[in-house]
């Protein structure tokens, strides 16, 4: 069933936990999530963000996101993630996304801040939840950037009391604040700092915190995330390196000559990716006891 943000943030704070968001830039992995939500009966947030467009357009997959999440037997929410203008925001807002992010991390905070607030203002004409970030993860959402194994110096951990005027200024119902975390793969141990999430949620009168770049964080980190008040977690990249994966190794088992069939391809990452995203699910629905 279609969700919004505020919906399934509802959940996850009554519950005291995290609803996982799983990009989806294409149908195995769609399949992939809304399978994983329904067989442990938790509320999902399947999201596409703007910089996949060059894997596929948002025209094309926003209208089966909103069609699969309207026939899934659990809560999901069609978000837009990391959307960098307004315009692109819009798009989502006419497919009928349930929650648009408006990504102006990088610009001047005033830049950001009026932007967010036109976001606002646009998605409560369609009903839509919005989320909006503050700091900086470093790499693009694609996890683009630098592999050489050195540390990301260009995350910049959110001042809680500068969130505090921000989400008065802007409304909305959800923020990314960077407390640490990285797009893509991890170089390095991530230096989490959780008294960025608890100060930013007690000055904020409890507004849901993201954490993005949660793909990579130790079992403990989650658990400590979501007890600091964390109730989203982006989480891409493992899931995608789990099906790439076991692609792999489905094409190493081939017998020499023997034919390689795309469908048995997309069916070994399907499955893979699936099982990534219940395990992830559990982690953050605090659920370990059940693997």
């Amino acid at each position: 069933m279609l969700a919004t943000l505020n919906e399934v943030m509802q959940y996850a704070e009554e519950k005291g936990i995290a609803i996982g968001s799983f990009n989806t830039p294409g149908l195995e992995a769609l399949e992939a999530v809304i399978g994983a939500a329904e067989e442990l009966q938790l509320p999902v947030i399947i999201q596409i963000a703007q910089c996949h467009e060059e894997w596929i357009s948002l025209s094309k997959i926003g209208p089966v996101m909103v069609s699969a999440a309207k026939e899934a037997r659990v809560p999901v929410c069609v978000h837009l993630d990391h959307g960098e203008t307004l315009e692109y925001l819009k798009q989502a807002l006419e497919l009928r996304f349930t929650a648009v992010m408006y990504d102006g991390s990088t610009l001047p905070y005033e830049e950001n801040l009026e932007n967010t607030q036109r976001a606002v203002a646009m998605a409560r004409q369609y009903g839509a939840s919005v989320e909006a970030e503050l700091g900086s993860m470093g790499r693009r959402e694609s996890g683009a950037g630098d592999r050489s194994g050195a540390e990301d110096e260009t995350k910049i951990y959110t001042d809680p009391a500068l969130a505090s005027a921000f989400v008065k200024a802007t409304g909305g119902d959800a923020r990314a604040w960077s407390f640490g975390t990285t797009h893509g793969i991890y170089l390095t141990e991530p230096r989490l700092d959780f008294n960025v999430v608890r100060e930013v949620r007690k000055l904020t009168g409890g507004i849901s915190v993201v954490m993005h770049g949660g793909s990579g964080v130790s079992r403990e980190d989650y658990r400590k995330s979501v007890e600091a008040g964390v109730r989203k977690i982006n989480y891409f990249t493992y899931m995608d390196k789990a099906g790439g994966s076991a692609v792999q190794e489905y094409l190493n088992g081939l017998k020499e000559g023997e034919p390689v069939f795309f469908s048995s391809i997309s069916m070994a990452g399907r499955k893979a990716m699936k099982e990534n995203v219940k395990s992830a699910m559990r982690m953050f629905a605090n659920r370990d006891q059940d693997m």
